[in-house]
């Protein structure tokens, strides 16, 4: 079991997002208290600005992923790389998914503007009003929860690294906090899109699909 916290100062909000150490997929216990619906009094102003920012991010990426000859690639994936994208029905339902992840846009050296991971295993549990999501298996973990917002949803988390059982709290360390926009791009597809990523690319679609 995996707990993350997201520090408030009137308002404490826990929430069990994840499997055990790198592999497990192991249901969570979930706690949430008092969790606020609007996620701007949970996002830091670091994620703030990196959220308000996400056109820009994506219009650099694609830029930069097309420009390395990636195009092919892109098309291929249909509306996924479309900004402008999005159906009703941004929170996924409760279950288990296939995801990927895509990196676009290369950041420092040795990076690649084009990316494309393997599909891994990931959850979504209802936490209340807000969901949580988490890949269940692999060295690097995204964990955290998904607010409403209108026809999308955003994603505030951690990156979980290595054999961590628990989730660094959300806000300690600027390097792990994730934030993103949850859509859904397709009759049972769904994205999150996390712009201006700590590291290696300015631009990281995460793609989810049932696993059933």
């Amino acid at each position: 079991m995996v707990k993350m916290g997201f520090g408030l100062a009137a308002c404490a909000m826990l929430a069990a997002c994840g499997g055990g150490g790198g592999g497990g997929g192991d249901r969570p216990a979930t706690a949430v208290a008092a969790a606020p619906l609007d996620w701007r009094r949970v996002a830091t102003e670091a994620d703030r600005t990196r959220l308000r920012n996400w056109r820009v991010a994506w219009i650099e990426a694609m830029t930069k992923a097309r420009a390395a000859g990636n195009g092919k690639a892109i098309d291929a994936q249909g509306p996924l790389f479309d900004p402008d994208h999005a159906l009703d029905g941004a929170m996924p339902p409760p279950g288990d998914y296939r995801c990927r992840i895509f990196k676009l846009g290369a950041r420092g050296t040795g990076a690649k503007d084009f990316t494309s991971y393997p599909f891994f295993g990931c959850r979504v549990e209802a936490e209340g009003d807000v969901s949580s999501f988490y890949k269940t298996e692999g060295s690097q973990r995204p964990v955290g929860l998904a607010f409403p917002d209108g026809q999308r949803a955003i994603f505030l988390g951690t990156m979980m690294l290595g054999d961590e059982r628990n989730a660094l709290e959300y806000g300690r360390d600027a390097n792990r906090d994730m934030a993103g926009i949850v859509q859904r791009v397709g009759a049972r597809r769904w994205r999150v899109a996390l712009p201006y990523p700590r590291f290696e690319s300015t631009l990281d679609v995460i793609e989810m699909l049932p696993a059933g």
